[in-house]
């Protein structure tokens, strides 16, 4: 007879196998929760750091554009400072050669003043005296030897005050050239992007390098190379008057009174003219700042002419609903909103009165500055007439021409006086 084969093994229940199958279900749905919750925190994560990323690359973009452009500005001031002591240097130059030239020419006069007391010392007898002539001749070579020690001072200074230029100016010229390998290293990291060639990784980047200065004492040290050019030009053109003043104070101290005082009328009439063009340029910004002003007030009047007519319109409809009949007299949100706009335009009102009164005070004070700027100028082009006048009747004064004159005048300007008139130098 035959019988059933019973495969060994465990039974598992009906309500185990439905038990597994909801595990498993359970399972999956939260491992895709799980996955779909970490895509999505990779998602925000790449986001995130994305933006971050063009956000540091573009502030560091920024920096390297503001820092090119403040190098820049430096580079520009030294480049026209250098240009300037250049010409400083140049000048001072050719007067220093005038002074020299003037120095040489007074050896004439000395041998000339030398050979006729000379001449004299072979009179004889009684005519050995000490007459007006002698007097005269003797105080001419002191005249003269002072004279040449002044002479020599001026172009002893001229060589010491060159040296100091061509000394600033190697340090301006120093920093000019450094300045212009920092800007072409600058736009060369603005160049690098993600896809350039020549980016790696480099060893330790973020080190401070030895030698590096803060900000503060790069900028105080262009600063100082500058504003020691600066003096120092000062004080060459400051020395450039007094060389070719002292050349012109060789011939006739008379003559150099009226240099001196020709210099002073021309620096006069020209800090006047400085004076004149300030005042004016005063004057049209006052009257485009009255003009302003005016506008302003226009405007204020209108708005508070606008506030007040919203204030009607507020007034009226808060005394239109207090003949609401009986019950309906409520005092509802309309209510409060009107109170409140009423109360928001009378402030208003009176802060736009307070504002159009102080700009009003501030008109009137704007009217009286441009009286006052108006009176000063008419003072300002009488006194200017008349120092012109005096520049036109110092043109009547006749000097004597000189074998010397500088190539460059001290004060770099020209006098307008005929050859004739001219100063001696």
């Amino acid at each position: 007879m035959a019988s059933l084969s019973v495969k060994p093994g465990q039974r598992f229940t009906l309500p185990d196998w439905q038990n597994n199958s909801l595990l498993i279900s359970a399972d999956a749905e939260q491992q895709r929760f799980n996955s779909h919750h970490i895509r999505q925190e990779g998602r925000a994560l790449r986001n995130e750091t994305g933006n971050q990323a063009k956000w540091d690359e573009h502030n560091s973009r920024t920096h390297l554009k503001d820092r090119i452009a403040t190098v820049d500005r430096w580079r520009e001031a030294l480049a026209r400072c250098l240009t300037d002591i250049d010409s400083e240097i140049d000048a001072l130059t050719k007067v220093k050669e005038a002074a020299e030239n003037a120095l040489q020419a007074k050896n004439l006069c000395l041998d000339v003043a030398i050979e006729c007391l000379t001449f004299r010392e072979s009179r004889r007898d009684i005519d050995v005296v000490r007459d007006p002539v002698e007097e005269e001749l003797l105080k001419e070579v002191k005249v003269i030897e002072k004279t040449k020690k002044e002479l020599q001072q001026r172009v002893d200074d001229a060589f010491r005050q060159l040296c100091l230029l061509k000394e600033a100016r190697q340090q301006l010229s120093l920093d000019y050239r450094h300045k212009v390998e920092v800007l072409e290293l600058d736009r060369q990291c603005m160049s690098f992007n993600p896809t350039s060639g020549n980016i790696s990784f480099k060893v330790n980047p973020t080190r401070i390098p030895d030698g590096s200065t803060a900000l503060s004492e790069w900028e105080q040290n262009s600063r100082c190379n500058k504003e020691r050019a600066e003096a120092e030009m000062k004080a060459s053109v400051d020395l450039r008057g007094a060389i070719t003043l002292s050349i012109a104070q060789t011939n006739n101290e008379l003559d150099a009174q009226r240099i001196a005082a020709e210099f002073a009328l021309r620096k006069r009439i020209r800090d006047m003219e400085a004076a004149l063009n300030e005042l004016r340029w005063q004057e049209q910004n006052t009257l485009e700042e009255i003009a302003e002003m005016e506008e302003e007030i226009r405007q204020l009047e209108e708005d508070i002419r606008k506030r007040t007519l919203d204030l009607k319109v507020a007034h009226t409809r808060l005394e239109t609903r207090t003949y609401r009949p009986h019950i309906e007299l409520c005092r509802d949100q309309a209510q409060y909103g009107l109170t409140d706009e009423v109360q928001q335009l009378e402030g208003t009102i009176r802060a736009l009165q307070q504002k159009r009164t102080e700009s009003q005070d501030a008109l009137d004070a704007l009217y009286r500055q441009l009286h006052r700027i108006r009176t000063d100028i008419g003072y300002k082009t009488n006194s200017l007439q008349l120092d012109n006048k005096c520049m036109d009747t110092r043109r009547k004064l006749v000097v004597p021409v000189e074998k010397f004159e500088p190539e460059v005048d001290a004060v770099n300007r020209t006098r307008d006086l005929p050859r004739k008139s001219q100063l001696e130098l």
